[in-house]
């Protein structure tokens, strides 16, 4: 039997269609059983029956994200790495140089991003000392600078 033969794909065929047809009919179902009005206070954030005092949008700083995205990234590489420990002696040497190559990877990367300073949350050091040695060679009041 070729390895492309229609009776080989049948059961991923039945499959791909009765997902397609599950999906579809959750979303007709939802369609038609949700809920159709719309007052206000069904747009309003509720919490534990407090009422709400002010916007539910706060804008966060970036660096928040940027943290929860470097949380993914290693909660996942360290799901890559406990994997191939458990599966080391299945491996072997190429599954061995495999990790050494991914590791290595990671960690020129987070140099790389280390270096283009998109680690750096808090202010910019060399940028404030530069500022403050500029404000002293030109004797500057610190209460003139201030306001």
């Amino acid at each position: 039997m070729e390895l492309t033969s229609p009776v080989l794909l049948l059961p991923f065929i039945v499959y791909t269609v009765a997902v397609l047809l599950l999906v579809a009919g959750m979303m007709v179902a939802s369609y038609f059983l949700g809920e159709k009005h719309s007052e206000r206070e069904t747009n309003q954030p509720y919490e534990a029956g407090i009422k709400p005092t002010g916007s539910a949008r706060l804008q966060f700083p970036v660096h928040f994200y940027i943290i929860a995205i470097f949380f993914v990234v290693f909660d996942l590489e360290a799901v890559f790495i406990f994997t191939w420990a458990i599966s080391l002696r299945e491996t072997g040497w190429p599954g061995y140089f495999a990790i050494l190559i991914f590791i290595i990877e990671l960690i020129v990367l987070l140099i790389y991003l280390w270096k283009i300073g998109a680690l750096e949350f808090g202010p910019n050091g060399k940028a404030i000392l530069k500022a403050y040695h500029k404000r002293i060679n030109k004797n500057i009041p610190d209460e003139v600078v201030d306001k």
